[in-house]
């Protein structure tokens, strides 16, 4: 386990939470949802967390219920997100989602972008399904896609630019569905790109 970052539980309707969780309480913070392969650690393993540690900002990685170390739960995933960012304190996060972290990020999205600082889709599920609410939708976005990804192709990625008018859309060529591992280095490069716009919007 890397020094910097604290393994920890936190209670859902008497459900453990398991969190991943880094740098000063009081900076920019970034919260982490994973794809169904994976877990709250992958932002660990390639270097995610202690890279935004070390350029000042607080990252949290979450593993979603049913995943990881955490539990199931029946609370909804809107009650789920919104639970979460009350209860660490997670003051206008940017939301970091991944592949099927889509059903929980989305729906957040179109409810409650007002508790959201930036919003980072990394090729999610679920475009389709809530295209509808989604459009004109202000909150800044930059959408993330794998060139080569077969699982939510990159017309989806199209889609999404068509329906949120604030939206940077990157394709990192010959990278799959989890194209933050295949070309972890250039999906760091933009990821930390757009924070920075999002905390010079803030200042």
């Amino acid at each position: 386990m890397d020094s910097n970052v604290n393994s920890q539980y936190l209670n859902l309707e008497n459900i453990r939470i398991h969190y991943l969780e880094t740098g000063s309480k009081n900076s920019v913070s970034v919260l982490f949802l994973h794809g169904a392969s994976f877990t709250a650690h992958i932002w660990q393993e390639i270097g995610t967390l202690d890279l935004l540690t070390n350029l000042g900002y607080r990252a949290v990685a979450v593993d979603l219920p049913g995943y990881g170390c955490s539990q199931r739960i029946s609370v909804s995933s809107l009650g789920f997100l919104q639970q979460i960012l009350n209860k660490l304190n997670l003051n206008l996060p940017i939301l970091v989602s991944p592949s099927m972290s889509g059903g929980y990020s989305l729906p957040f999205v179109i409810n409650y972008c007002d508790q959201l600082g930036g919003f980072v889709a990394v090729s999610p599920v679920g475009i389709e399904r809530f295209q509808d609410e989604l459009k004109g939708i202000q909150l800044p976005t930059l959408a993330i896609w794998g060139s080569n990804d077969r699982i939510v192709p990159t017309e989806k990625a199209d889609l999404l630019a068509e329906l949120m008018p604030h939206i940077q859309k990157v394709i990192l060529t010959d990278a799959g569905h989890a194209c933050y591992v295949k070309k972890t280095e250039e999906f760091h490069e933009h990821l930390i790109k757009f924070i920075e716009s999002i905390d010079l919007l803030k200042k």
